[in-house]
């Protein structure tokens, strides 16, 4: 039976915080079998696809390379003579790296692990101590590599002879009959090699990606400890949050903090932005804003209207039309005035409606003073 507490042993799935930042620091899922088998893959297509082309430009390459006349000699130019010479053959070999480029990026795109990152390429001061190098090598992952390293040469070294015993014989009586005849076969020959090489890699790689993905996954799980640890930097600590609660109370001022106490409503956005309305009828001429703020000040004006018991109620676009209309102890606007009564008329008979369970009324805010988070009209 384990001694260790169960908050330090590593049960629990790695979360998207953890992926993420495995992701950015390099931590990725990588296979360098299907690397190579998507290499091999697309060498293999080539040679069926192109490798004729490349043999045809190679013939009349050097047809035209052996073929001269005393004008050549006279006026010989060779670095015309060399690019005349190498253009039948650039296309097609153009066309080989071509596909083994695009092959050799497919594989991290497969394996959803596509992009560069710079954190990626930082110094690491373990890649050069001699004590953690011998560790890599003769660890345990050392010995798998090696292992995947001699099974690797194993099976291709078994399919290369199944390949070629067979046909070893008849190889070396090819160039009998016909030169031309003889290259064909071998070629032919060649290429079935290739792809039958390619299609062993695959194989390989289908064990070594399920593999490599169980090795990352153990790799990355975490403790109970650790998840409550990350989950206290995503949310914050109580701590913290009391901290941040004391700041925004300074925030506002004694005079800011009576007017929210004497307030009738606090609209939100929910939390970007906040006003403070009040009416006193036979008193105010028409709702006065009292007090207004957005982000940090909107924080503070919301929590001190909750420990006031001051009602709060969500009406993003409203709140945002006071807020970008009015200053603190101005009037709203006139344009303003029916939407803010119609929620006046719902705050002061708020105790009936909650008994009644009726829920806050909708308001139209006139189009000519809808606006967005950065005040630009919608």
């Amino acid at each position: 039976m384990s001694d260790a507490p169960d908050n330090d042993q590593k049960t629990e799935s790695p979360t998207p915080k953890r992926l993420q930042d495995a992701r950015e620091k390099g931590d990725i899922l990588q296979s360098k079998e299907l690397g190579a088998a998507l290499v091999m893959m697309a060498g293999a297509g080539w040679l069926m696809t192109a490798g004729g082309w490349l043999v045809a430009s190679t013939q009349d390459m050097l047809i035209d390379g052996l073929s001269f006349d005393h004008g050549v000699v006279e006026n010989f130019d060779p670095g015309s003579a060399i690019a005349r010479l190498t253009m039948p053959i650039v296309a097609p070999v153009a066309a080989l790296f071509a596909m083994t480029f695009l092959a050799a990026i497919a594989g991290p795109v497969l394996l959803g692990s596509g992009g560069f990152r710079w954190e990626a390429m930082n110094f690491k001061g373990d890649r050069i101590n001699p004590a953690a190098g011998l560790k890599r090598i003769f660890g345990t992952q050392g010995l798998v590599e090696l292992g995947k390293s001699m099974a690797k040469i194993a099976l291709m070294g078994a399919v290369g002879w199944w390949l070629f015993s067979g046909r070893m014989k008849a190889m070396t009586t090819l160039t009998a009959p016909d030169l031309r005849t003889a290259i064909t076969e071998i070629g032919g020959t060649f290429t079935f090699a290739v792809v039958v090489m390619s299609v062993a890699l695959g194989a390989i790689a289908g064990i070594d990606v399920p593999m490599q993905a169980i090795r990352r996954a153990g790799r990355l799980r975490m403790t109970k400890q650790e998840i409550k640890d990350e989950h206290k930097q995503s949310e914050g600590s109580p701590e913290l949050k009391g901290h941040i609660r004391r700041k925004q109370a300074e925030i506002l001022q004694s005079s800011t903090r009576g007017a929210i106490a004497d307030a009738n409503v606090v609209l939100v956005n929910p939390t970007h932005f906040a006003v403070a309305l009040r009416y006193r009828p036979g008193f105010d001429a028409a709702p006065i804003v009292v007090a207004r703020g957005r982000g940090e000040m909107a924080q503070a004006i919301r929590d001190f209207a909750d420990e006031k018991a001051v009602p709060v109620l969500r009406y993003p676009q409203l709140a945002r039309a006071i807020y970008f209309t009015s200053r603190a102890g101005h009037l709203v606007r006139e344009d303003l005035y029916i939407a803010v009564a119609t929620v006046l008329a719902f705050v002061f008979n708020l105790d009936r409606a909650m008994a009644d369970g009726i829920s806050q009324p909708e308001v139209i805010v006139p189009a000519d003073a809808r606006y967005d988070a950065d005040g630009k009209k919608e």
